[in-house]
């Protein structure tokens, strides 16, 4: 089985030459409806030999910045235990002074990391990009439920809500109608990113969960929505926040891989590297 990310030599993926660390969290407890959440960090992985290590756009090889693959978080005991986990692990590589990415795993597996970023960085906002609110106080006895992500969020910090397109009445009360762009908004043009990147403090940590985008473009995932961003949408609003503000964090969640469709993988492992590509090209 595959262990690290990329097809890298291997002096650009040992920790001590890497700035940059990605931590798989194989968690798939909370979900709902489609199972199979925990097998996204290691479709990622494999995926991953697929991707060239020069990026286009860029015009730049971020491997070089060394990408180190740390051991999977494997607590699965309950929810709050996983959280705990993954808060504890990424503080200690933030001391570290690593840029860190996760690999999901469900959305829930998100709380532990954007809590460790809003401790450590002042002035944080999360970019979350979702088809849902996730905003519910509480979901089937655990207020660390996938379904609960963004109302633990807003507790830490400041958050801006992208895609939004499954909202249930309970969220209405904790939906902040000057920083939440719902799908049926954006469709037509592009003139929404630049609002978006208004709303952002300098620090961002990005939050993608990948029914955001549109099912047409990535159908493997647990809890696909109509309607949502096309790839290139995705790339011009990532571009546009590494351009203008500090991205300090990221995860990238919710791939739930079908053995007979392979493009989501493939999607979800390039996604990560252009993401990495345009911090280390974009930013000081």
């Amino acid at each position: 089985m595959k262990t690290f990310y990329g097809d890298f030599p291997i002096e650009n993926t040992l920790y001590e030459n890497s700035e940059i660390v990605l931590i798989p969290v194989p968690y798939d407890g909370t979900s709902t409806w489609v199972k199979g959440a925990d097998k996204g960090p290691q479709a990622i992985i494999e995926a991953s030999d697929s991707i060239e290590t020069w990026d286009i756009e860029t015009q730049t090889e971020v491997y070089l910045k060394g990408i180190h693959t740390d051991k999977a978080i494997l607590e699965k005991s309950s929810p709050e235990a996983m959280f705990r986990a993954v808060y504890e692990r990424v503080v200690r590589r933030l001391e570290d002074g690593k840029f860190i990415g996760i690999l999901g795993g469900e959305h829930s597996v998100s709380c532990g990391s954007i809590k460790a970023h809003a401790e450590k960085f002042s002035d944080l906002t999360v970019l979350q990009i979702d088809a849902h609110a996730d905003l519910r106080e509480e979901y089937y006895g655990s207020r660390f439920n996938h379904a609960c992500v963004m109302r633990r969020a807003q507790e830490w910090c400041r958050i801006v809500q992208v895609g939004i397109r499954s909202v249930c009445k309970e969220e209405i009360e904790f939906i902040d109608k000057n920083t939440i762009f719902y799908a049926h908004q954006l469709w037509q043009n592009n003139d929404w990113i630049d609002k978006v990147i208004e709303k952002l403090s300098s620090n961002v940590y990005l939050t993608i969960d990948l029914d955001g985008l549109d099912p047409s473009i990535l159908p493997s995932t647990g809890t696909p929505e109509p309607g949502g961003l096309s790839w290139w949408q995705l790339l011009t609003l990532i571009e546009r926040l590494t351009k203008s503000k500090k991205l300090l964090g990221f995860d990238v969640v919710e791939l739930c891989p079908n053995p007979a469709e392979k493009s989501s993988d493939l999607l979800a492992a390039k996604l990560v590297y252009k993401i990495l590509s345009m911090k280390y090209a974009f930013q000081a």
